[in-house]
């Protein structure tokens, strides 16, 4: 067995790329870089071309020594071609990944969807070791999720199974990036708080997330944490809205799968505690009484680097 392989999370807004210890699952080397208004297929492509090529140069490591490129991506994928399908996030559709991946690299090439990738990393290494029925769901620039039962990841005919983040809540609500309106992540993901403070910003509303914003730069999770701190209005009633939506789609879930387990995680759940407790609290309020006593919540343990540890084993999947 070839000691690494190397994943990669593709997300809305970083790739992250990492050298991953098959022995054991560590994390031995890393590179993120951020995706700001640079997005489509030739900059996504070009950066995580780059970031692999950066991670074998700063470790010393060969080609040979490689088991492996795994890629988490936002999105719907095609998992046998190695095709992102459509990543409205990143502005990339029909982005055949392994073809441009094998062309620099000659090694097998595995594609996943990113919070797919997160729940085998959690599954192996973190808060759902040795729990073979649960869901994972992750919040940051979309709302992603996974269903596993009986330890194998539940796909779906059309291998798109588990997208919390499209179900409807609001029949004539706001528009979502994949096309439709009144889906769940148009209200409940980091990138829908973004928008709804930025609205008020715009009214005249006045918020202390002010003294943390520059200009050109986005409204980031450690800012909402901060504002939330200091009590700001504006910021606590966003998020408190947002924490509404995504707690009924929990509820939705519990009712409707009935998992042991629900793990949350991404950049909004580990940045503000505050969004993450008045979730799983108002998640079970609105559960069937039954399921709301058994179901359990934790937070990804591995972090940011679910997605990277994940991608690293797609090959055994």
């Amino acid at each position: 067995m070839k000691k690494y392989s190397i994943g990669i999370d593709l997300g809305g807004t970083k790739i992250l790329t990492a050298l991953v210890n098959k022995q054991n699952g560590n994390v031995d080397y890393f590179v993120k870089k951020k995706i700001k208004k640079e997005k489509g297929p030739e900059s996504v492509t070009g950066k995580m071309l780059d970031s692999i090529n950066e991670v074998l140069s700063e470790t010393d490591t060969d080609l040979n020594e490689i088991s492996s490129i795994g890629v988490a991506a936002a999105g719907q994928i095609d998992r046998g071609n190695g095709i992102i399908i459509g990543a409205p996030n990143l502005e990339c559709f029909d982005l055949n990944l392994r073809r441009i991946i094998q062309s620099e690299f000659d090694v097998p090439f595995f594609l996943s969807n990113d919070v797919e990738a997160a729940a085998i990393g959690e599954m192996k290494f973190g808060a759902a070791k040795g729990v073979d029925d649960f869901v994972c769901v992750f919040v940051g620039t979309g709302v992603g999720s996974c269903i596993v039962k009986n330890g194998k990841v539940i796909r779906g005919a059309t291998g798109t199974a588990g997208e919390i983040g499209h179900i409807i809540v609001d029949l004539n609500g706001r528009p979502c990036a994949c096309g439709a309106n009144g889906c769940l992540e148009a209200y409940a993901s980091r990138s829908a708080i973004e928008k709804r403070i930025e609205g008020a910003l715009k009214k005249g509303r006045h918020s202390v997330i002010l003294d943390y914003l520059q200009e050109g730069k986005n409204i980031t999770s450690g800012m909402i944490r901060k504002s939330i701190e200091r009590e700001d209005e504006l910021v606590t009633h966003c998020v408190d809205e947002a924490s509404a939506y995504l707690s009924g789609g929990l509820a939705s879930i519990i009712n409707f799968i009935n998992p042991k387990l629900i793990i949350l995680g991404g950049g909004l759940i580990e940045a503000v505690d505050y969004f993450y407790q008045k979730t799983i609290k108002d998640a079970k309020l609105k559960s069937l009484p039954v399921p709301a006593l058994k179901i359990e919540f934790k937070k990804a343990a591995l972090g940011d680097f679910s997605g990277v540890t994940g991608a690293a084993y797609l090959d055994e999947i």
